[in-house]
């Protein structure tokens, strides 16, 4: 590097979060795609600001290397994410990036720094119970035609080459993901809210209670929205309405204090 040149800022959010949110729900992608799958979400659920998070290796960070394990990404994303933790705030992640969600929220906690006031999981098992998941025992054939799927899901046609880079992008994120499993429970000082998909055929509701020894006692909850597992992606109205209310009680928490 010459005297001239600076490091590359690295770009964890698609857009700064504005100044006049009374709160900020930051959402993980899942593996193989990056924050674009947020495209259909509205900017705002109820007094939250949607802010997409976009990991290394993808989209507008392509050059950038893969973080390798959720521990590694938390421990990076837990500080980028500190000048935007001033106010109330939540997660969700939903499969692989509710498990990214969590780790980070876990890094945070472990630094002492503000945790989210809720933490939205949606279709995933605990930590504790996992590695689980069909796409975690997927060979490369079946992978690709898998992530040509979700691309149609998402409202693109799948592009070879890009194919092909995200099918790199989605096998290392499913490395992360078989390696993420905690020995015991881990409790986060935050409120958890489960969301199942009726039609899930991937992660069935039911296997998601594991999540309750994660949270304090009485501080998870568990909803069941009408869908599959791909439903989230239209942000559909039951989902939304889910959102907006859990972060109106967050703001409303914090007024109270």
């Amino acid at each position: 590097m010459t005297p001239r040149q600076k490091p590359q800022k690295k770009r964890w959010l698609l857009r700064t979060p504005s100044a006049d949110a009374r709160a900020r729900l930051f959402c993980f992608p899942y593996s193989g795609v990056g924050a674009s799958m947020y495209n259909r979400w509205p900017d705002r659920v109820g007094p939250a600001e949607i802010c997409r998070i976009q990991l290394p290796g993808r989209e507008n960070r392509v050059r950038e290397e893969h973080f390798d394990t959720y521990e590694a990404l938390a421990d990076e994303l837990a500080h980028a994410l500190l000048p935007h933790l001033d106010r109330p705030f939540g997660f969700f992640g939903h499969c692989g990036g509710a498990l990214a969600a969590f780790a980070t929220a876990h890094r945070l906690a472990e630094l002492g720094m503000a945790v989210p006031d809720l933490l939205f999981v949606s279709s995933q098992v605990a930590p504790h119970e996992g590695p689980y998941g069909r796409y975690l025992t997927m060979d490369e054939t079946e992978l690709r035609i898998e992530l040509e799927r979700l691309t149609r899901l998402m409202g693109s046609e799948p592009v070879p080459d890009l194919i092909d880079l995200g099918l790199r992008v989605m096998m290392a994120d499913l490395a992360a993901n078989r390696a993420y499993r905690t020995p015991e429970p881990v409790v986060l000082p935050t409120r958890i809210r489960l969301l199942g998909w009726r039609d899930d055929q991937e992660v069935e509701p039911e296997r998601m209670t594991g999540w309750v020894a994660c949270a304090p006692a009485g501080q998870c909850e568990r909803k069941v929205l009408p869908g599959d597992h791909h439903a989230f992606l239209r942000a559909p109205g039951p989902l939304v309405d889910e959102l907006a209310e859990g972060m109106s009680g967050a703001v409303a928490a914090a007024a109270s204090h």
